[in-house]
């Protein structure tokens, strides 16, 4: 093995452990956010959490795509990897978007309808990349890719904004972190972005950084949220304003 490939290989180590770390982080943060779900039965508790899943198993799959040598299992991973991460930030903006809602029956059914559609809709694109023809995956990933990160990108910053406008309506200290988590996000889809443009490993790697620093806030601030001050909150109040922060 050439000194090319061996830096390459452990680059790519690297990297596989990195997307390690984040799916571990990500389902460590479902592990917390679920508990308001669990407390309550209320199903507008269970967006977050579902959201932080699915981005776990887009981490899952895009440190898969960099074990594998074979092209098309390759590119089959990071295009699953592409569908579920957008899921994951759809279906977390469609969460906060709703939190701010009066809570009525028809609110509550609209919700529930959007969240079937959009597990219908994921389920068919998942399967639509299994039976995909070669060509037309290893031809159009990248251009979809672009518009993909631009797309997460946006929610991101919408729900940025989103929580950032609660935090100035009801300050506390660990509500300044989500937006700061979220935004980090953002900042993460804009380096993958970069990538995508024009294959800068600097910015693939700074990818990942913010990505990992964007989880280690929301850790803190779930931690805080669940174990500070003295222990676990368990008032239908306190849930209400920490899963919609």
């Amino acid at each position: 093995m050439g000194r090319g490939q061996l830096t390459r290989s452990m680059s790519n180590i690297g990297l596989i452990l990195m997307e390690g770390v984040s799916a571990v982080l990500a389902l460590i943060l479902v592990r917390f956010m679920i508990k308001p779900y669990r407390m309550t039965g209320d199903i507008r508790y269970l967006g977050v959490p579902l959201g932080f899943a699915f981005l776990a198993i887009s981490y899952v799959f895009m440190g898969a795509s960099l074990y594998f040598s074979d092209l098309m299992i390759v590119k089959n991973l990071q295009w699953l990897q592409l569908f579920t991460g957008a899921y994951a930030f759809i279906f977390l903006a469609l969460t906060y978007y709703f939190s701010d809602k009066t809570y009525e029956r028809r609110t509550y059914l609209l919700f529930q309808a959007l969240f079937s559609l959009s597990l219908l809709v994921l389920f068919t694109m998942l399967l639509a990349v299994v039976l995909m023809p070669l060509p037309f995956v290893l031809q159009n990933y990248k251009k979809v890719d672009e518009y993909f990160r631009i797309f997460n990108m946006s929610l991101a910053l919408y729900i940025t904004l989103y929580t950032l406008r609660r935090h100035i309506r009801r300050p506390a200290s660990e509500t300044i972190l989500a937006p700061l988590g979220y935004a980090l996000l953002a900042f993460s889809q804009y380096s993958f972005l970069i990538w995508s443009l024009d294959s800068s490993f600097s910015a693939f790697v700074g990818a990942h950084i913010l990505r990992l620093a964007s989880l280690l806030v929301f850790l803190f601030m779930t931690y805080q949220t669940f174990y500070g001050s003295g222990g676990a909150f368990s008032t239908r109040r306190d849930l209400s304003e920490e899963t919609s922060a």
